[in-house]
């Protein structure tokens, strides 16, 4: 976003989802992401998705 100067409310606006499931998505709480979003997202920012997603491995107790 800060490459592309762009706003998170001209991002939401751009993919077409509200600005607090883009604010979820920027904090990394969001457990899960349509492909549609995802695919969006990217075309929008230019992007590839291992351009802004991470792998974190679940921390529970076994």
């Amino acid at each position: 976003m800060a490459q592309k100067k762009m706003t998170v409310t001209q991002l939401a606006s751009a993919v077409g989802i509200t600005m607090a499931n883009i604010s979820i998505l920027k904090t990394g709480k969001a457990k899960a992401i349509r492909f549609s979003t995802l695919e969006k997202i990217c075309e929008v920012l230019d992007c590839q998705p291992g351009d802004i997603l991470k792998f974190v491995p679940d921390q529970t107790v076994e």
